[in-house]
């Protein structure tokens, strides 16, 4: 039996379906976290942001670990099962945190630890599996890969759509003002419904539509061939004993080099540890899987490509994850909230990326085919540098409103124009990512690999909590230190927007002069 060869394939609404509930799993509680640490459990606001970027981090740094057990052990599909039920888990300790913390705080604060170390390891098995399985679907080089990516990439905002409607209105209630703090548990609690929820749903209807183009079971455990002809694409990677070792040795030095440059006198364990075993678990993979002794000259090319991109990806990710921690805190303190007559909760303004991604996601995978027809369509690298850029526009417009706000509030609205931004920016990078990896990464490499292109996004989601850490007090307080970046003194919100324009700015322009010659003739062929 062969699979519609103009059609997608009914197991990609599948992987829609699954992935949608386990992203109103995690955007849902996401959308809630920097405000329940802040109000329940008496954090400072950077330190919120610092856990919430080392959170994201690792959310992001475990697909590599979920990856690799998928593709030598467990496969795609047991991963996916097991990361749901997991993650299901963390979501009741996140729900007895937030009903403990008033009775009990130290018990509340253990639970809320032990329900994110649950979530961190779910997200690391669900995450790089669930993304690899769409690409499995389809021929090699199949050139439905970028419309299929971007289809799936709806279904996790509309996931996250309804998380984050869902999620802040039963769990961020205010009455008269004043934040019930004690409703932060349902929104924990509807977080991990959903999930078990998707969880069981892909256990049900795996067997009869998550198939390959031949009919054949895909993201069963592997096996592997003992022969091979000399034509066939290598099946499993050699690593040989030096190159482990020394992947680990520089794994080592790393860690602790990153460490040593960024430690400053306030200790934090998460920024002065768990960043710098972030960024050094992406460079030693990055540098491990270079070492496989069966990469041909086109596939170590097609390699390094990715790897230059998700250099670029990290900053479009450290400039978009303020969404969830400083771009929250402004919305709380620093916005008029008042929306066509009704007063949002402040972590669902959020919620407008979703929407927009809703909206926006069909007509963007229609512009690609439409390029494609008239031979005008970009190739990958050149897509994510206009991400990169319309992320960076979209800071410039809120930055350019704050700029003489002085002690008025910034309309919401803002908001709205400036995620509307930040949406288009993230179609043009975020699903084509996950396309092109799907494209370059050898068989052998695809879950791994998948993993890699996360550490890309861990390494963002720490510089968001570095960066996010830099929002200045709304009062200044003689006395007291300024947020510094680069050693320039961050004043008001202004000077704030303008690091992330800078930053992503930087970004579009160097990534689009790579897209149109080193990175294109790297690709060998492959847009």
């Amino acid at each position: 039996m062969t699979q519609n060869s103009t059609a997608h394939p009914k197991g990609l609404y599948v992987l829609y379906s699954t992935e949608m509930w386990e992203r109103f799993n995690f955007y849902g509680m996401r959308a809630i976290l920097s405000l329940f640490l802040v109000n329940a459990l008496a954090f400072k606001q950077n330190e919120a942001s610092i856990l919430y970027g080392g959170f994201l981090g690792l959310s992001y740094l475990m697909p590599m670990l979920g990856g690799y057990v998928s593709d030598r052990y467990l496969g795609n599909r047991n991963c996916i099962i097991l990361g749901g039920l997991v993650m299901s888990i963390g979501q009741l300790f996140l729900f007895g945190s937030a009903s403990t913390f008033l009775d009990n705080f130290p018990l509340a604060n253990s639970l809320m630890w032990i329900g994110l170390l649950f979530l961190i390891i779910g997200n690391g098995f669900f995450k790089p599996n669930i993304s690899s399985m769409v690409g499995s679907l389809y021929p090699k080089g199949d050139n439905r890969l970028d419309s299929a990516f971007t289809i799936f990439y709806m279904g996790i905002n509309t996931g996250a759509f309804l998380g984050m409607l869902i999620c802040p209105l039963v769990g961020d209630i205010k009455v008269d003002g004043v934040r019930n703090v004690e409703a932060f548990k349902w929104g924990f609690l509807a977080a991990g419904s959903a999930m078990l929820f998707g969880t069981i749903l892909f256990y049900f209807l795996k067997n009869k539509y998550i198939i390959s183009p031949t009919g054949e079971a895909v993201g069963l455990k592997p096996v592997f061939n003992q022969t091979q002809t000399v034509s066939d694409e290598s099946e499993k990677a050699e690593f040989s004993t030096n190159s482990i070792l020394t992947t680990l040795a520089l794994f080592v030095v790393l860690v602790f080099g990153i460490h040593f440059y960024i430690v400053t006198a306030e200790a934090n364990p998460i920024k002065d540890w768990i960043y710098p075993i972030i960024y050094a678990s992406g460079i030693s993979l990055a540098f491990l899987i270079m070492t496989d002794k069966t990469l041909t000259k086109i596939e170590r090319d097609r390699i390094w490509v990715m790897y230059i991109i998700a250099f670029f990806v990290m900053f479009f990710w450290a400039a978009f994850e303020q969404a969830g921690s400083s771009l929250t805190f402004i919305a709380d303190q620093q916005t008029d909230l008042h929306f066509l007559g009704i007063e949002l909760p402040p972590s669902s303004v959020q919620n407008a990326n979703s929407i927009f991604i809703i909206l926006l996601a069909l007509p963007f995978s229609w512009l690609w085919v439409k390029l494609q027809n008239i031979g005008f369509e970009p190739n990958s690298p050149t897509k994510q540098s206009f991400g990169l850029l319309l992320l960076a526009i979209g800071y410039f417009i809120i930055a350019s409103q704050v700029k003489d706000l002085g002690s008025n509030k910034l309309g919401v609205g803002w908001f709205f124009v400036m995620y509307l931004f930040h949406t288009m920016g993230e179609l043009c990078l975020s699903p084509i990512g996950l396309s092109l990896v799907s494209k370059l990464a050898p068989k052998r490499f695809s879950s791994l690999l998948m993993g890699v292109w996360f550490i890309a996004n861990a390494a963002g989601y720490a510089l968001a909590g570095t960066l996010g850490a830099l929002l200045p007090p709304t009062e200044v307080v003689a006395g007291v230190a300024l947020p510094s970046f680069l050693g320039f003194e961050i004043h008001n919100l202004y000077e704030f927007f303008m690091v992330f324009v800078s930053l992503a700015g930087l970004a579009a322009i160097l990534l689009y002069i790579l897209a149109s010659g080193p990175l294109k003739r790297m690709m060998h062929g492959i847009k």
